[in-house]
């Protein structure tokens, strides 16, 4: 292969600047900083990652941690942030709004969602974005009462706008478990209404830094990094894994992530 050929091959385009758009990269870079580098020292150089976001990497979070993430980033001579929208994907190319083209081997998606064919077409009240609108029970508006419920990224709670994230679906399942399974009395003839209180955003930058958002406190670097590791590993599903992953983690840093070939 030639040289501009292999440069297009190790052109890694991530489109969507949210937590996970960056959390992909960060971990992309590190693989190559920390693995492939070592392995493949001649292609060293041929490697990038582009981050291509058309407003602000990261909106969600303070702006101080943001400008952090974006100067971290230009650090990094393999990765960079491309401030555009695309227009196109072909099988050896990405497009963006400003008419630029960025020649590269692999597009990995992270942009915004949209509703599934069913929830379009479900006869209830929607968003401009196409959420079902749930009062503060969860239950569908315009629907028969108490027997359609919506929660997760397809429903909105009426003036209660928030982020389609697993935070949010996670609770709303929750209390959506409890008010299905209440019992009506004289002084609690419903369940309580629904609240979300947030618990807080993080989000890996690589490098072992990463930043923190909580009602508690905003940072960045090294303990923000432990804090996101640890609050990760706390949301396992069994003690065998909260068991396994720490030990993962701990041969990947001391012996390198497995490169095995195929």
């Amino acid at each position: 292969l030639s040289n501009s050929e292999k440069r297009r091959l190790l052109h890694f385009v991530v489109v969507g600047g949210g937590p996970t758009g960056v959390e992909f990269g960060a971990e992309f870079y590190d693989f190559f900083k920390q693995d492939l580098h070592r392995l493949f020292p001649d292609e060293r150089e041929l490697v990038q990652i582009s981050l291509v976001e058309s407003r602000e990497i990261l909106s969600s979070f303070d702006h101080n941690l943001r400008a952090y993430t974006e100067r971290l980033i230009q650090k990094r001579g393999s990765m960079r942030i491309v401030k555009a929208s695309v227009t196109e994907v072909t099988p050896t190319s990405v497009h963006l709004s400003d008419g630029s083209v960025i020649p590269c081997g692999m597009v990995v998606w992270s942009t915004g969602l949209a509703p599934r064919d069913f929830t379009t077409t479900v006869p209830l009240a929607k968003t401009d974005r196409g959420q079902i609108i749930v009062d503060t029970h969860l239950r569908a508006v315009g629907g028969p009462r108490g027997r359609i419920y919506a929660l997760g990224d397809c429903a909105e709670v009426e003036g209660q706008p928030l982020p389609c994230t697993a935070q949010v679906a996670e609770r709303m399942g929750r209390y959506l478990g409890r008010a299905l399974s209440h019992q009506p009395t004289a002084d609690s003839p419903e369940p309580a209404a629904f609240r979300f209180k947030p618990s807080g955003m993080l989000a890996y930058v690589g490098g072992y830094k990463a930043l923190h958002d909580t009602p508690l406190g905003k940072g960045e670097g090294l303990h923000s990094w432990i804090l996101w590791r640890s609050a990760y590993t706390t949301q396992l599903g069994s003690w065998r894994l909260r068991m396994q992953v720490p030990v993962d983690w701990m041969k990947t840093f001391f012996f390198g992530r497995d490169t095995s070939r195929f």
